[in-house]
Order: C-alpha cells, then structure tokens, then sequence
C-alpha cells in the first residue's frame, strides 16, 4: 500500500477538524492541523528551497514588476478550508491584511520573514471603511525556519498581518474557513493612519496605533503559479 503523503494527510485532518462556519476553531482541531504542519519540509511540498518561484512560475507570468513579485501555489480549497503556499522572494512583502471570523496556521516551510502583527482593539467595532480604527500591535518579529506552526484567531493572535522576505522564503497557510466576499470574508489591506502617535511606533512598549483601509499600489503583485508537488486526491 502507497503511503499517504503529507499533503494528503494535511487535508485529511483539515477535512476533519474544520466546519465551514466562521469563528474560533476549537482548540482540539486547531492542534491536529498544527502537529501535521510542524512535520511538513520542503520535501513533502515538491519545492527547493530557494527556487519556489521557479518550481512555480506560471508560463504566462507577466512582466517583472517594480517590486518583487509574489507567487500563490494553490494545493485546495473548499467552503471548511483552503490550502496553499505563497513563495516570497528577497524584500518581497505581504501588506497588512485581515482574516476575518478566519483561523489561519501558517507554518514558515524555509527561509526567514518578518512579521508584523495587530488586533482590533474593539473588534465589534464596524466603522466606515474610511475611517481609521484603533488597533494593538500584537507581533513584530522575524521567523527563521525550520520553527513552529503560527496560528491566528478572528479576534487574537494578530489576525491583522504582514509578511516581509528577510530572505527567500515559503510559507504555507491553512485558512479556514477560506476568504469569501459574499459570506462577508474578503481580504481587506491597511496601513498605518496619519492620526497614529510618534509614540505607538517608536517605544518599545506595545501601545494602540490607527489602521486604514487602503489599496495596494499596482506594484504589489501575486501571480498564481502552477503547483507541482503532491496533489491532494478529495475525499467523500
């Protein structure tokens, strides 16, 4: 009998443990998807480290942009979950964006980033999307691989986050449910609003600071490349 590989026991225990209704995950499923994420490598994915944008670079990729681009390999995704990698070469970044009524792991597969993370201060608070809302910075670190599973919830952990490529790096993410503008999931980007204090940016203590919706720069580009790993066989 063919052993299962890792992609496939990924899915099997996301399919298992995830509901297609938004909010928390329960602690109990959160840790089986998270103890299957600690064990994947490189290896388990069809990628090299260092060459995840050439494994997958799709053949109609556009032209070089002006800053680096991102590539989205897409292994699943169903109405409980998605599964996918997004490969970030040098001082590629991922703008502040939101998960919302998400749970999102995220397992660093190689290379290092910088994280930069913030949850709403008051998270039932839906203002205009033009106004600026109060958030608490919640991580501000750099990740090396190999390191743990990073989980985020809908209203902790820093579900309000940025990936910077301190060097070329992957990063698997298990979103769940995955985004869905309709079900009222859409991914929505910030930055740091002008009525943030000098103060929230350059102590070393964690204070409040204003984010703002706002629209990425046609520079910030991901292109979806072609994943070439092991493919996940659904389920009945």
């Amino acid at each position: 009998m063919t052993a299962m590989t890792a992609v496939q026991k990924l899915y099997e225990v996301c399919k298992a443990s995830f509901s297609c209704v938004q909010g928390v995950s329960a602690p109990e499923a959160v840790a089986r998807v998270r103890a299957v994420l600690d064990d994947i490598k490189c290896s388990d994915l069809g990628l090299q480290e260092d060459n995840c944008q050439r494994n997958g670079r799709s053949t109609d990729q556009p032209p070089e942009s002006a800053a680096p681009a991102i590539t989205y390999l897409h292994l699943y995704e169903c109405n409980k979950f998605s599964m996918g990698i997004f490969c970030l070469p040098q001082s590629a970044a991922l703008p502040l964006h939101n998960h919302p009524g998400m749970t999102v792991l995220s397992k660093l597969i190689y290379g290092s980033m910088h994280v930069k993370s913030y949850d709403w201060v008051d998270p039932s608070d839906h203002t205009a999307s033009s106004t600026p809302r109060l958030a608490m910075p919640v991580k501000d670190h750099v990740l090396v691989a190999p390191c743990d599973t990073a989980v985020l919830y809908p209203t902790s952990g820093g579900n309000i986050h940025s990936f910077t490529a301190v060097t070329s790096c992957a990063v698997l993410d298990v979103l769940a449910p995955p985004y869905n503008t309709t079900a009222g999931r859409p991914c929505v980007y910030y930055r740091l609003a002008a009525a943030t204090s000098p103060e929230a940016t350059d102590s070393a203590e964690a204070h409040p600071v204003h984010l703002q919706e706002f629209r990425p720069s046609s520079e910030f580009v991901v292109h979806r490349g072609n994943y070439r790993g092991p493919k996940v066989v659904p389920s009945i």
